[in-house]
């Protein structure tokens, strides 16, 4: 199976909606979630992760705090904020909404 690439502008949605829903993670862990749940079809690169990440804590969206690994090793442990729980909910919106326009155009009448 080959990966597809992230559709463009939605990485934070994803990134967000991980955090959302497994809680507070570090890098690795966020990038393997997506790829998880997306059954292999998506991976975030670490080159997009980390800039991402360290944008959406200069925008509030995100909490950094350092912690140890399950493997002992020293990560950083990204959460949700309040405002970032918001920007999630306003990016699924119109995901959404551009999403099913797309749909309109692309499928058969």
């Amino acid at each position: 199976m080959t990966r597809d690439e992230i559709p463009p502008g939605t990485l934070y949605m994803l990134i967000l909606r991980t955090l959302a829903r497994d809680g507070s993670l570090h890098g690795y862990e966020i990038a393997r979630a997506i790829k998880h749940v997306s059954r292999d079809v998506l991976e975030v690169e670490e080159g997009s992760l980390y800039p991402a990440l360290q944008r959406m804590l200069l925008k509030g969206w995100v909490t950094a705090k350092w912690g140890t690994t399950a493997d002992n090793r020293r990560a950083r442990y990204y959460t949700p904020t309040r405002a970032g729980r918001e920007e999630l909910a306003r990016q699924v919106t119109q995901f959404t909404r551009v999403f099913r326009a797309i749909n309109l155009v692309i499928l058969p009448a």
